[in-house]
């Protein structure tokens, strides 16, 4: 559950992806539910870290998803949503969503990323009738 960041670059270049990954997520989720025959909300939670779940529902089936570990499977290139059972994995930062000459967040690749997410989500969502 809990990423384990291997050095300090590291660590500067996940507090560097993180926020831009939850504003894209946020925004990707919307549009995604606009389209959806799924109702969304947010709840905040306490544990295991603090943060907010998003709530997935729509006829008698609801879904939780964690909001932190979205955004680590698009900040780190080896976590996984298996890696939620586990109390601790180390990871590795996705490269690829830094701009190689500026240092900057690529916008358009964390876009692109935050979409794959979202609808590997909602592929995983039970079948329902609409």
């Amino acid at each position: 559950m809990k990423p384990r960041i291997k050095n300090i670059l590291a660590w500067q270049q996940a507090e560097l992806l993180m926020q831009p990954a939850l504003i894209r997520l946020i925004d990707n989720l919307r549009k995604k539910l606009e389209e959806s025959v799924w109702q969304g909300t947010y709840e905040e939670v306490q544990f295991p870290i603090p943060g907010f779940q998003l709530c997935l529902q729509h006829q008698n089936h609801q879904v939780k998803v964690n909001m932190w570990e979205l955004c680590y499977q698009i900040c780190f290139s080896n976590y996984r949503q298996s890696h939620a059972e586990i109390e601790s994995v180390e990871v590795d930062i996705d490269t690829s969503l830094i701009d190689e000459t500026t240092g900057d967040v690529d916008w358009n690749r964390i876009d692109e990323k935050a979409k794959q997410v979202v609808e590997e989500v909602f592929a995983s969502l039970p079948a329902c009738e609409a």
